[in-house]
């Protein structure tokens, strides 16, 4: 089904295309913003916010919200839409300190928000957040959910699936992981699990090899506390996390890591997967898990809100904070093929042509 086009007095609107430009393309924001420019089509014009005239369009959307991050003031009277996904670093503060500049950036970005006309966002865990820790009125928050892309599906080519795990020399079994390893993903959890599962572990995202600098790279010092952490041995918290997750790396030989992967060969590995396992003690959706239901994969998840929220009913839910639970919920699926194929289905019409006409809607409304 194609998405029509927006008939309202023929408005002009852009999207901000600058996540398709910097670090951002290859990670979640950035297949937002690509997937939803594609799903818009002749709707909007994406354009690069820095360069372009904005004060010429009747609705502006930021795709994108950093909380301790510049951002571009919002010109009005062009009604002003942005895209918040989760507010992982202000849930999880203790590993996410700002600092001075951060914290003066997040009052910024408070005070820019009172000029916004809509905020968009994943699930109605993400809203609850934004209204609790952002002061924002609920019903300017619309919750549209996003959707795994086309290209993730159940493949019967045999040839495709052989070739894929020769390429990764991938074993017979084992438990898929793909994203990052920030603190709130668990990911030593997840690890504890498969090792008790005695199931090995493969991992695909380009921050799991990386983070042998992320631990390390003084690059990676923002700002002076930063730097006196550092002289003193007392490292900023993420920092000190990525340590620790390299540490697990090392110690068990049953993980492997495969860095950024292409989609074409991702869906042969979803395929590929005796289980996919989105283990993190929050999340603001959880895409992978889609995309592992998209393609017949078993999914064990941790019964966290936004998780079981779009996933209730298709995915066999453990406490993350428990690795023998998270084990058992391993064990269940391997043992109960039935169970397995029975859980492994989208528990709801997710599509990105559904994003589209949701989005246009909220556009309309403001």
């Amino acid at each position: 089904m194609k998405v029509s086009k927006l008939d309202s007095h023929k408005m002009r609107i852009a999207i901000d295309n600058g996540p398709l430009k910097s670090g951002h393309k290859i990670r979640g924001v950035g297949m937002y913003t690509r997937e939803l420019i594609k799903a818009l089509g002749s709707n909007v014009e994406a354009v690069d916010f820095s360069k372009a005239d904005l004060g010429k369009y009747d609705v502006i959307h930021y795709p994108y919200f950093g909380i301790f991050t510049n951002i571009l003031p919002f010109p009005k009277p062009t009604k002003t839409v942005i895209t918040i996904h989760d507010l992982v670093p202000l849930i999880y503060s203790k590993h996410y300190p700002p600092g001075l500049r951060g914290s003066l950036r997040l009052l910024e970005k408070r005070l820019l928000l009172g000029g916004v006309d809509a905020i968009i966002t994943d699930t109605e865990t993400s809203k609850k957040d934004i209204v609790r820790f952002l002061g924002v009125k609920p019903e300017m928050v619309h919750v549209v959910y996003l959707a795994p892309k086309e290209i993730f599906r159940k493949l019967t080519d045999k040839r495709l699936l052989t070739a894929a795990k020769k390429k990764y020399k991938l074993p017979d079994r084992f438990v898929l992981y793909i994203g990052d390893v920030n603190y709130n993903k668990n990911i030593p959890n997840l690890i504890a699990a498969c090792k008790i599962a005695k199931l090995p572990l493969v991992i695909c995202g380009k921050q799991a090899l990386d983070v042998e600098d992320l631990g390390n790279d003084l690059r990676a010092l923002k700002g002076p506390r930063d730097w006196v952490r550092f002289l003193f041995g007392k490292p900023h918290p993420e920092l000190a996390h990525y340590k620790e997750i390299l540490k697990a790396f090392n110690r068990d030989k049953n993980v492997m890591r495969l860095g950024f992967v292409l989609d074409a060969d991702l869906v042969a590995i979803y395929n590929l997967a005796t289980l996919y396992c989105q283990p993190s003690l929050y999340e603001g959706f959880g895409l992978p898990v889609l995309e592992a239901l998209a393609c017949g994969t078993p999914v064990v998840a941790a019964k966290t809100q936004a998780l079981v929220e779009i996933a209730e009913g298709a995915a066999r839910f453990v406490d993350p904070y428990d690795p023998k639970d998270i084990a058992k919920g391993f064990k269940n699926l391997v043992r109960s093929p039935r169970l397995a194929s029975r859980q492994a289905k989208l528990p709801r019409d997710y599509s990105w042509d559904k994003v589209a006409q949701e989005t246009l809607a909220v556009y309309a409304q403001i």
